[in-house]
């Protein structure tokens, strides 16, 4: 028997999610173990889950996981780097697992792994320093240094599941993992698109008072009726917003934060103080 792992949110479990398992055990063998490692309760877009980590590991269980570990919040709310780091770091400490299976916009393990190369070269790491210094975001400069290298191969980058996927790649050659990575083609809405077996789809749904019926297995609609009616979710970034603002307001610096540069810093203490809503701050902070 093989296992094969998982690094996931399942904000919320979809049957897109019930797919991907399903297509992972029809790769390695009916037979095969699934492990997730799954964000708590905050993901990496830096929100609330929308339902308790208990019960959204719940609805894996129900729709074909085996194991679901939780991956912690310092490493959930990292970049896709360190994000996918953590989560075959936690993989491989197991030493079960014999799989990485994730899922991709591409469906090309090979275009992923050349990406996955090539990137990190010392030409690309030249080329994005460059961009970098003329002012451009990472993922920009990243993009350019790719367009250079990669020709029309450079798309892959512009899709956010192929760049996930290029992380785990990563991962799996910095930490001498003997997991093989295998992908999938995602299926339904693109991801955070409000269309199709998408998790932001879900949450729109869920924020407008209505259940995503049609998008979820019925297993994973139950437990979240379930957790509706005792008054446990959904829960959204709005729920807590005044406590949010009030504690960014009250914090004195944040140059101790990870990943906190002087000039993210000074447009935290800017922007936190004057704007009225969480959504307004990360409009205003963002370049």
């Amino acid at each position: 028997m093989k296992t094969a792992g998982i690094v996931c949110e399942y904000n919320p479990f979809h049957s897109g999610h019930l797919g991907h398992i399903r297509k992972t055990r029809s790769i390695i063998g009916d037979d095969s173990a699934i492990v997730c490692v799954m964000s708590g309760n905050y993901v990496q877009r830096g929100d609330f889950a929308v339902f308790c980590k208990h019960a959204r590991a719940e609805s894996a269980i129900l729709n074909g996981a085996d194991l679901v570990l939780e991956l912690p919040t310092p490493f959930v709310l990292m970049s896709a780097e360190g994000f996918a780091c953590a989560g075959v770091h936690i993989l491989n400490g197991l030493g079960v697992c014999d799989y990485l299976s994730f899922g991709s916009e591409i469906n090309d393990i090979g275009i992923l792994q050349e990406a996955a190369e090539i990137i990190v070269t010392e030409k690309a790491d030249t080329i994005t320093k460059e961009q970098l210094d003329k002012g451009d975001s990472y993922a920009a400069a990243q993009q350019h240094a790719a367009n250079i290298l990669m020709d029309k191969k450079a798309e892959v980058f512009k899709s956010p599941n192929n760049v996930l996927g290029i992380e785990y790649l990563k991962a799996l050659k910095k930490t001498g993992s003997t997991m093989i990575p295998v992908t999938m083609q995602r299926t339904g809405g693109e991801h955070d698109s409000d269309n199709g077996f998408s998790a932001s789809a879900c949450r729109k749904t869920l924020l407008s008072g209505l259940l995503p019926d049609s998008l979820m297995p019925d297993s994973a609609l139950d437990i979240y009726k379930r957790e509706i009616s005792t008054g446990r979710g959904p829960v959204f970034i709005q729920n807590g917003e005044q406590a949010i603002i009030s504690r960014l307001r009250s914090v004195k610096g944040y140059s101790n934060v990870l990943g906190i540069s002087e000039g993210l810093e000074q447009r935290f203490m800017k922007y936190a103080s004057t704007e009225p809503s969480i959504e307004s701050i990360l409009k205003k902070i963002k370049t």
